[in-house]
């Protein structure tokens, strides 16, 4: 019976102690957007995190997206438990909710903005290396949304 009580204590130390080495530190990633044209609509926050995966018109390659209400021409989220690793944000100010980026004849009639974009071009295009930030603490950060 001790026998036993000892394999029962040290299997659960070990347990407890295998529990708390084998947990991964996640992040919490706050994206604010502000000075919105209009209150229309939805913010709509596409999370990327993957070389390759912007520009992404179409909303296929993303890793989380997250819709935010509009509120006085601002939006904020929070993507919770994210691992630490390299990100890159896209936004769109979804003003007729169809999620999808409506354009004209050839540029966006909608708002779009990126991580570390104040500026989009036909020189200035976003892509996942330029869009890119370290994820390692939490992390609030406010992207521009540019209207063409």
């Amino acid at each position: 019976m001790k026998k036993l009580l000892k394999t029962v204590i040290v299997i659960t130390i070990a347990l407890i102690l295998y529990s708390f080495t084998n947990k991964e530190e996640t992040y919490t990633l706050t994206i604010e957007v502000k000075d919105l044209r209009n209150s229309k609509g939805v913010i709509q926050y596409a999370l990327y995190n993957k070389d390759g995966s912007i520009p992404d018109e179409d909303y296929k390659k993303y890793f989380k997206i997250l819709k935010g209400e509009i509120i006085n021409g601002s939006s904020e989220v929070s993507f919770k438990n994210l691992p630490k690793g390299k990100y890159a944000v896209n936004i769109l100010h979804d003003e007729n909710k169809n999620g999808k980026v409506d354009k004209g004849l050839i540029l966006p009639t909608e708002g779009i903005g990126f991580s570390n974009f104040q500026t989009i071009g036909f020189t200035n295009r976003p892509n996942f290396s330029k869009a890119s930030f370290h994820l390692n603490k939490d992390i609030k950060m406010k992207i521009k949304v540019i209207y063409m």
